[in-house]
């Protein structure tokens, strides 16, 4: 059955997603082939080139293997389900939503400054060149769930800071200005929010944080954004496989 794709995630997401589901859904096991390119391009009604983007994403993930001219095969790894990976690269609006929070943006601060030594490292900048400072909560019914940090080069993005729509998608936004973020390297830790942010910010209630620190690339490897992200210990958590 023809089964078009409509929805926010990017489309390459979107695609892997619905394989994997067609992995489980059609109960293909460890070893078997996936169905062909051409019946795959034509049951999602997609560009093979998307397609392949997605099978890429699959790869990766370790949920299938490419047999050169003999074609794509389940691997054991399928067989491990991760409700929601760590590892899984996403927004954050997309990350939330999946957790049942209709969250809203508040932007606590926007500035253009000279980034400190560790940013402006893992962003690769010269001497000199100056980021975006985006400072956000993220709130469902009024209950802060995440405290943001976002740190982008400021040649990425032109034009005057207020003119910009900041409580928006930061990742959709980069794609706008042709730098979509693809990936990103992170590192977890178990933490509170530092004093001068519950005090500045009256979130002395947000309890102990899942801190996921992180730079973003785009398809070039070129570094566009890093970031620090405190989630609510309280209402997220996530999960990985074990191999």
């Amino acid at each position: 059955m023809d089964e078009p794709l409509r929805d926010a995630r990017t489309l390459a997401v979107q695609l892997r997603d619905r394989l994997a589901d067609l992995i489980r859904s059609e109960g293909l096991k460890p070893g078997d082939r996936l169905p062909t390119e051409s019946q795959l391009t034509q049951r999602f009604r997609i560009s093979r080139p998307a397609l392949r983007e997605a099978l890429k994403l699959l790869e990766q993930d370790g949920v299938i293997s490419v047999t050169h001219g003999l074609g794509r095969f389940v691997t054991a790894s399928s067989a491990v389900q991760v409700d929601r990976p760590i590892t899984m690269f996403e927004s954050v609006t997309d990350m939330s939503r999946h957790y049942g929070y209709d969250t809203i943006n508040k932007v606590l601060s926007i500035a253009e400054e000279t980034p400190e030594p560790v940013i402006q490292q893992q962003l690769r900048l010269a001497d000199g060149e100056r980021v975006i400072r985006l400072e956000r909560l993220r709130l469902h019914n009024d209950v802060p769930l995440i405290y943001s940090l976002d740190y982008v080069p400021r040649s990425l993005l032109p034009g005057r800071l207020f003119d910009i729509e900041w409580s928006g998608s930061l990742l959709a936004l980069l794609e706008k200005h042709r730098h979509q973020p693809r990936m990103s390297a992170a590192s977890v830790s178990a933490v509170t929010l530092p004093d001068e942010i519950v005090q500045r910010n009256d979130l002395r209630d947000f309890g102990p944080a899942l801190l996921i620190t992180e730079t973003c690339f785009d398809a070039t490897g070129t570094p566009v954004v890093y970031a620090a992200v405190y989630h609510r210990g309280s209402h997220f958590a996530f999960s990985f496989a074990r191999r």
